[in-house]
């Protein structure tokens, strides 16, 4: 298939740009580089820069795409509180515009980017899909509004969609992996300590109701993600709209990644701790049922070691190049 990746110099954009050539397809990535970098783009990839409200659609209007997997968005939680105006025009109204270039040009396929956060603090855990949606913040309300969104094309226009709510996205493949100039992710901040890039980590709450009084969440490889974004193309159908959780099921809480950082790298990982962020569900974890039973997913790198280890051989390939280095 030829594909349109939006959102591909991003970390799991391209990293699924990169699997989805592996498998055989034509790739396209779209991106404005806002939080991206062009080496995140695979080498073999056409490149298109700009915002994908506007290059996303005049692409779509010029050639035929059998399907778009929108990456795309701003994902602060932080930001999204202070600036929520960012997040409904970033995520939902060129999101919005995307929907009606595909419609408008016939492309029949998608698979969107979404999260977990449109669960906000869950009642129960191993989250389902059947869980209540009360998102914290407006990161995870906009994504929850695209969803909507999305449902309501695939019921009008017979769109064939598909939302993958993933959880925490860890490690590194092919080349690819975090290196932004705004690092929020807890993996790659803490190796960034142990690579002398950072003093300390911030663990934000020493007081959740959790056995070591830290956050606990699920952590899933980003192989494992790319592989579900290719299943989830060969499962689409037409006029339905499919949403899985992404997951391992299994919870680590911010200590045990500590931890795990420090038995990978063999350095110690100096911790500063500060109070709760507002937004934060203190146990995140998600039940992936749903994904093995209908699209055939199941998870291979499931260990936080290897997990850990992956994305520490990618930090230390980057030398100076790492962004974090810069800070």
């Amino acid at each position: 298939m030829k594909l349109l990746v939006t959102g591909g110099a991003g970390y799991v954009g391209g990293v699924c740009a990169r699997v989805l050539v592996e498998a055989g397809h034509e790739v396209v990535v779209v991106d404005d580089l806002s939080t991206g970098n062009v080496d995140g783009v695979p080498s073999d990839v056409r490149f298109v820069e700009g915002d994908v409200a506007a290059a996303a659609p005049a692409l779509l209007s010029s050639e035929v795409f059998d399907g778009v997997l929108h990456f795309a968005a701003q994902s602060l939680v932080g930001e999204s509180v202070q600036q929520p105006e960012k997040y409904w025009r970033g995520n939902v109204v060129k999101t919005f515009e995307l929907l009606e270039a595909m419609r408008r040009s016939g492309t029949p396929r998608l698979v969107f980017s979404s999260t977990a956060a449109v669960y906000g603090e869950p009642e129960q855990v191993p989250i389902t899909e059947s869980a209540p949606t009360r998102p914290t913040n407006p990161y995870g309300a906009s994504k929850l509004a695209v969803d909507h969104a999305i449902t309501s094309y695939a019921i009008a226009h017979g769109l064939a969609a598909t939302s993958l709510r993933y959880f925490n996205v860890a490690g590194a493949y092919g080349g690819l992996g975090e290196n932004r100039v705004v690092e929020t992710h807890l993996i790659p901040l803490v190796l960034q300590v142990a690579a002398g890039h950072r003093k300390a980590i911030s663990v934000f709450g020493t007081d959740w109701p959790t056995p070591d009084g830290t956050a606990i969440r699920d952590y899933i490889h980003i192989r494992d993600l790319a592989q579900a974004h290719l299943l989830a193309l060969a499962a689409a159908r037409e006029g339905t709209h499919g949403i899985y959780n992404l997951g391992t099921g299994t919870g680590f809480s911010v200590r045990d990644v500590i931890s795990a950082c420090e038995r990978v790298t063999g350095l110690p990982i100096a911790v500063q701790e500060a109070p709760r962020r507002l937004g934060d569900p203190a146990v995140l974890i998600a039940s992936s049922a749903r994904a093995v039973a209908e699209l055939g997913w199941r998870p291979d790198h499931e260990d936080l070691d290897e997990i850990v280890s992956d994305a520490w051989e990618f930090l230390r390939s980057l030398g100076s190049g790492a962004h974090s280095a810069k800070q």
